[in-house]
């Protein structure tokens, strides 16, 4: 059975990706080294920054997106995480806003990968 343990993200400059989620995970990687980075999000669960310009098969150059999402906080956490990366100068594609599944706000990484966080209200799906 397929149960996947890890996303990793293409990022054009290892480093500065890893200050960028250093700061919004408000936690160190648990390895680096100069082309990747690995963050623990749970206990089995990671996410890796892998340099663009190391993969092999070369990723194509356009592809499809996607969006990490952390959708099991409150009105109030989407509040106080938006204000806090808005005060780290963190790209807000989307500011806070009620959705038909939630209140959300969308952000962007260096790459342009988005992050969104939303409190989900599933009081409307039958």
């Amino acid at each position: 059975m397929f149960k996947p343990n890890s996303i990793i993200l293409y990022v054009t400059d290892v480093d500065k990706s890893t200050i960028f989620y250093s700061n919004i995970l408000k936690a160190e990687p648990i390895e680096q080294y100069s082309e990747f980075s690995v963050f623990a999000l749970s206990n089995n669960f990671i996410l890796g920054l892998q340099a663009k310009s190391g993969i092999d098969p070369k990723p194509q150059p356009q592809f499809g997106g996607f969006e990490i999402c952390m959708s099991d906080v409150s009105r109030q956490d989407v509040d106080d995480i938006y204000h806090q990366w808005s005060e780290l100068g963190i790209d807000i594609a989307m500011k806070p806003v009620d959705l038909d599944f939630g209140y959300t706000f969308v952000a962007v990484d260096p790459d342009g990968h988005r992050l969104r966080v939303c409190a989900t209200d599933t009081t409307n799906i039958n």
